[in-house]
C-alpha cells in the first residue's frame, strides 16, 4: 500500500497532497465531518491489517505541525513514514510522548516544571527547530477604524472582559469578542507571559463575548467569522488573509528583526521533544529540519530560522 504522510488535526485525518497544511473551510464541512472519521478509521484498519504501519508518531502544536508535515512529505522518498497530529496542543503532545503513545512532542511552549513533574519517568530532551512570533490579532474592520497599536495594559482589559466595546481603545463602536486560547497551549501561555509576568492570571471572565478556542486553524476561522473579534495567534497564520492584522504591541511590531533581537515581547521558540537523545527514524526527522533545506520549511509558514534568531 502506497503511503502518505498524515497530518491529523484534533483527531480527523488529513492525507496531505502537497507541502502546505492550512487550506480554506470546505463548504458543508458539517456533512463531511462524519466521512472524515470513517476515513480515520479505514486508515488505521489498513494499518492492522498490514501489521501495523510502522510509522513514527509526532503530535502536539498546530503551530508546529505545518512544519513537521512538509518534512514528512519531503522524506517519503526516503521511504519514511510518519504520522504528524494535533491533537491537544503543545501541552497533549508532551502528555503523549510521557505515555509513551508518540516518538516526538512538537511544542510551541518550553518545558515546564509542572510537565517535568507529571512524567517523571521521561526524559525529556528538547531540540529547538526555529521561533515564531504571537500576535493580538484583530479584524481588518477594527484595524482600519483606528486599533492598530494596543498596550499591555489595553491587551490585559481585553482579555479580562474589562474592554468590551472597540471605541475604549480609539477604534469603531462595536462589540469586542475575545477567543482565547485553552489552558496548556504554548500561544496561551505566551500571552499570559506578556501580560501577567510569572502572576497567575485570573479566571475566565464570565461574559456572552468570550470563548475557548483550541488551534490555530480553529482560531483563524473564529477571527474571520466574527467583526469585532480578538485573538492571540501565531502571526504566520495570518499571512495571506488581509481580512486580519496583527497590532503593535506598545509600539513594537512583530517583524523579524524584533523577534530576533527579543524586542518583541510575544516570540517563542519551537521545539521537537523526545524521551532520551533521538534515534531511528526520529532522529533522521529532527536532523532533515535541522539542515539548511529543511530550515527553509519555516520562513514558507512565517516562521524565524535558527539562523534568524542567531542560534
Amino acid at each position: 500500500m502506497s503511503r502518505k504522510p498524515r497530518l491529523i488535526f484534533n483527531g480527523h485525518t488529513r492525507h496531505t497532497e502537497s507541502s502546505t497544511v492550512m487550506g480554506s473551510r470546505r463548504r458543508g464541512y458539517g456533512r463531511l465531518a462524519s466521512a472524515s472519521l470513517v476515513l480515520a478509521s479505514l486508515v488505521t484498519a489498513c494499518a492492522d491489517e498490514a501489521g501495523g504501519t510502522g510509522a513514527m508518531q509526532a503530535s502536539g502544536s498546530t503551530t508546529v505541525a505545518p512544519v513537521a508535515a512538509d518534512a514528512a512529505e519531503a522524506l517519503k522518498a526516503k521511504g519514511l513514514d510518519i504520522t504528524v497530529a494535533t491533537q491537544g496542543g503543545s501541552a497533549g503532545g508532551i502528555a503523549q510522548l510521557g505515555a509513551g503513545q508518540i516518538d516526538i512532542a512538537l511544542s510551541s511552549k518550553p518545558l515546564s516544571d509542572a510537565d517535568r513533574s507529571a512524567h517523571a519517568g521521561t526524559d525529556f530532551v528538547t531540540t529547538q527547530i526555529g521561533s515564531d512570533a504571537v500576535g493580538v490579532i484583530v479584524t481588518k474592520k477594527v484595524a482600519d477604524a483606528g486599533v492598530t497599536n494596543l498596550t499591555k495594559d489595553q491587551v490585559r482589559g481585553l482579555f479580562e472582559g474589562k474592554i468590551t466595546n472597540w471605541s475604549e481603545v480609539g477604534g469603531p463602536d462595536l462589540r469586542v469578542f475575545v477567543y482565547d486560547k485553552e489552558p496548556g497551549r504554548g500561544t496561551r501561555e505566551v500571552l499570559d507571559k506578556y501580560i501577567y509576568g510569572d502572576g497567575k492570571p485570573p479566571p475566565p471572565p464570565e461574559s456572552g463575548n468570550f470563548a475557548i478556542v483550541g488551534g490555530n486553524l480553529e482560531t483563524r476561522n473564529k477571527l474571520k467569522s466574527t467583526p469585532g473579534a480578538v485573538a492571540p495567534l501565531s502571526t504566520g497564520f495570518i499571512e495571506g488573509h488581509n481580512d486580519l492584522a496583527a497590532v503593535t504591541l506598545d509600539g513594537i511590531a512583530p517583524s523579524s528583526e524584533n523577534v530576533a533581537s527579543g524586542k518583541y515581547p510575544m516570540s517563542r521558540p519551537l521545539y521537537m521533544i523526545t524521551n532520551g537523545e533521538p534515534k531511528g527514524t526520529a532522529k533522521e526527522f529532527i536532523d532533515y529540519i535541522l539542515t539548511d533545506k529543511g530550515q527553509t520549511l519555516l520562513p514558507k509558514h512565517g516562521y524565524l530560522t535558527l539562523k534568524q534568531i542567531g542560534k
